[in-house]
């Protein structure tokens, strides 16, 4: 009996569910973020921190607090892949508007809840949250990192 062509076979539901999310995720993150110059979060602002991230010699990237010039976090090389990429969509428009590095980001946390990377030299930014909450976490811990608990 001959066996079925490959066009007529059903692919399995998982497999096209994974590769729908991940061209979804792919074309958000080329796109540079899913908020760009839009309205911000409702409830005002709770918390922000200006951030710098610096590349490391080793591959890594130093997270460094702008204001206090401390680097307070790291991510070692080969770590980080939702950071990297969020930075890399955000940086392109920099490059794309011929903005230098001079301007940090702003991490904000808003009264209702959202979480946003923003950078001010081109008005754009990312709702953190639209990414999952693990994605979030990734970055909301760098509101407090390397501060002193009180």
């Amino acid at each position: 009996m001959p066996r079925p062509s490959l066009s007529g076979r059903i692919a399995s539901p998982l497999a096209v569910g994974g590769a729908m999310i991940a061209a979804t995720l792919a074309g958000v993150l080329a796109a540079g973020g899913l908020d760009q110059r839009q309205d911000r979060p409702g409830g005002g602002a709770v918390a922000s921190r200006d951030l710098r991230f610096e590349d490391r010699a080793d591959g890594g990237v130093g997270i460094v607090d702008a204001r206090a010039g401390a680097t307070i976090a790291a991510i070692a090389p080969g770590e980080g892949g939702f950071v990297r990429a969020t930075l890399r969509g955000l940086a392109r428009e920099r490059r794309r508007e011929e903005l230098g590095r001079e301007i940090p980001f702003r991490l904000t946390v808003w009264g209702d809840g959202r979480l946003t990377l923003e950078d001010p030299a081109t008005g754009r930014f990312v709702d953190l949250g639209a990414f999952g909450q693990t994605q979030a976490e990734t970055f909301a811990r760098l509101i407090t990192a390397g501060r002193n608990a009180p």
